[in-house]
């Protein structure tokens, strides 16, 4: 358990240094951000023509409502956490890679939702956008990421304690003889 907080803490504290540098947020994280508008644009265009995205803002062209895709609610620091928390843990590569990739569109999956609705709710009511934003979606964002490691780690195969192989002490215990 100390292993694992300690490798924690250091993929944490070293994945948001890293996402705060200039050259990180430039060429990884605005193009990140970029492509969920886009994504979320696309699904909007579904049922509504008349949207548009230009970088990360999305914008209603009859009214001129937009919003803006900003550091916090692309889902990255959720992604952070997630990924701190399953590298930390103690399991195979394979387990690890398959548990992010899994958990990276669930999140994202879940930030669309949250982009889209957030989109409707601030040409609806900005008192209730504020609320949903600043409080809901963040909470539920974060939760997705604890639930989907909580999943991973009842997923992953039970470790192998050591232990004599099969048919040696345990089938002398079940009253077997050895072979």
């Amino acid at each position: 358990m100390v292993r694992f907080s300690v490798l924690f803490v250091i993929l944490l504290f070293g994945l948001f240094t890293l996402e705060v540098l200039k050259p990180v947020q430039d060429h990884v994280i605005l193009p990140f951000t970029a492509g969920l508008a886009h994504v979320s644009v696309f699904i909007i265009e579904l049922f509504d023509s008349g949207v548009e995205s230009m970088g990360k803002v999305i914008r209603d062209i009859d009214s001129g409502f937009a919003v803006s895709i900003e550091p916090g609610c692309n889902g990255v620091e959720a992604l952070i956490i997630l990924f701190a928390a399953i590298f930390a843990f103690p399991a195979p590569l394979k387990h690890k890679l398959i548990g992010f990739a899994i958990g990276f569109v669930a999140i994202q999956s879940l930030n669309l939702v949250r982009i889209i609705s957030l989109f409707y709710m601030g040409q609806w009511n900005m008192t209730w956008f504020n609320w949903f934003h600043l409080y809901l979606w963040q909470a539920l964002i974060i939760l997705d990421a604890l639930v989907v490691w909580l999943i991973w780690l009842r997923m992953l195969p039970p470790r192998s304690q050591g232990g004599p192989p099969q048919g040696g002490a345990e089938a002398a215990a079940a009253g077997e003889p050895a072979r």
